[in-house]
């Protein structure tokens, strides 16, 4: 699906990656991908491709599993910068800060929709379970 610049390239990618038996797809964190979040998620769920996708979003749109920075995480922490840079730090002197927050989602309506079973040990390690 990397390659999926519209809807007829995303379909006949989607079909080859499930045509050439992939076991599973990783989506990366790209403005590419999560601009088409909608049309990805319903092509891995079309074609039964289990998929893993990097933050929250798209698991509320159907994706099965993210794990990735936390969205809210995120924006505090840009929050606090601004505050600094507001009471006069200067940009450059400020850290560069990372994530510190990751979560682990899983979509339990999309493993049944796919025909999954996800085992219990790896339910509890979820930060969040989508019904």
């Amino acid at each position: 699906m990397a390659a999926s610049g519209n809807g007829a390239a995303g379909e006949h990618t989607s079909g080859r990656v499930s045509q050439q038996g992939a076991g599973g797809l990783f989506v990366s964190s790209d403005n590419f991908f999560l601009s088409r979040r909608g049309q990805i998620t319903t092509l891995a769920a079309r074609y039964v491709v289990p998929a893993i996708y990097p933050s929250r979003d798209w698991a509320e749109v159907g994706g099965l599993m993210t794990y990735g920075a936390s969205n809210a995480d995120s924006v505090r922490q840009v929050g606090v910068y601004a505050g600094r840079i507001l009471k006069g730090a200067s940009p450059v002197d400020l850290p560069v800060m990372q994530a510190v927050t990751v979560e682990f989602i899983i979509n339990l309506s999309t493993a049944r929709a796919l025909g999954l079973t996800v085992p219990a040990n790896l339910l509890a390690r979820a930060d969040e379970v989508i019904e």
